[in-house]
């Protein structure tokens, strides 16, 4: 009897999952013409990335089968980097997601995506497995979840499967480009919200605010306000500051402040500081989403 080859058994279930993620992976081409990559959700609707997606229109979606359709945008939610997109893709089979307990440190993890060519694939160990927490746009994400994987730009917006080939999540880019997954629970919970309204509501305040520190004390500027608005209503004026951390700030003018501010909360900072204008992503008042993803930085 011929003894079992471990490498020749782990690169065979690797093709398996890869082969299972490419049957969900579908390429989306929508920032002059560059593709990226979306899930196979359910009978006529695709999950992808909200950052790339820089068109609301005249989107295009190549199927696991070839087939390029076109999509409409159903919405888009800027806080949570997710986009539901409507298009035909006939039968499609129930997608399995990974309990949020099955993720632990160092598991592997398999990102899969469709190129021009047909589909990639890359893989990868969990770096963080964190709690839920906050986007700078004001996004809730049930877990904080970063991996070390080398992540094509191309599979962008795709699945990343565990090694049952259960959905973890989507994975995108976080600060300095390092791939995180959107947990495959909060894609679930955005788009049966996308799918009803087209965007996910959050508080507006409308005051314009500018992160600032004055000795240990750190906490906001208002630098513009909104008079028709909660925070124009309630007293708010330009160069008034507001303490952080429940440490009260005395009072002063914006020329008062140091120019430091705390600093911006990414995925693998659990413990950093996230100051920003309530309302930012630009969907509470109806606006359009902006174009860049809160938590990806340059640098």
């Amino acid at each position: 009897m011929t003894p079992t080859n471990p490498l020749a058994a782990l690169s065979d279930q690797l093709a398996a999952l890869a082969a299972a993620g490419a049957a969900r992976a579908v390429s989306v081409q929508g920032r002059e013409g560059r593709g990226f990559s979306g899930i196979l959700w359910q009978q006529g609707l695709v999950v992808t990335a909200a950052e790339p997606l820089e068109r609301d229109d005249d989107i295009s979606v190549t199927l696991p089968d070839g087939s390029r359709v076109p999509a409409m945008l159903a919405g888009r939610d800027a806080g949570t980097d997710v986009a539901l997109l409507k298009l035909e893709t006939g039968p499609v089979a129930p997608l399995v997601l990974a309990p949020p307990d099955s993720l632990a440190l160092g598991r592997l993890g398999l990102a899969v995506g469709r190129g021009e060519e047909g589909p990639i694939a890359s893989m990868g160990v969990a770096a963080f497995v964190g709690g839920a927490w906050r986007s700078m746009r004001g996004g809730s994400l049930e877990r904080r979840l970063v991996f070390d994987l080398r992540l094509s730009a191309l599979a962008e917006g795709g699945p990343l499967l565990d090694d049952a080939g259960r959905l973890i999540g989507m994975a995108v880019f976080g600060p300095r480009r390092r791939p995180l997954a959107i947990p495959a629970e909060t894609i679930a919970r955005v788009v049966e919200v996308l799918r009803v309204r087209g965007r996910v509501a959050r508080g507006y305040l409308g005051l314009a605010m500018q992160p600032v520190r004055t000795g240990s004390t750190r906490g906001l500027i208002v630098l513009g306000v909104d008079p028709r608005q909660p925070g124009g209503a309630g007293g708010g004026a330009a160069g008034r500051r507001a303490a952080g951390h429940g440490r009260p700030a005395a009072g002063g003018r914006a020329g008062d402040a140091g120019p430091a501010g705390p600093r911006e909360r990414g995925p693998a900072d659990p413990a950093g500081g996230a100051a920003r204008r309530p309302g930012a992503d630009g969907l509470a008042d109806g606006g359009r989403a902006p174009r860049r993803f809160p938590w990806r930085r340059r640098g």
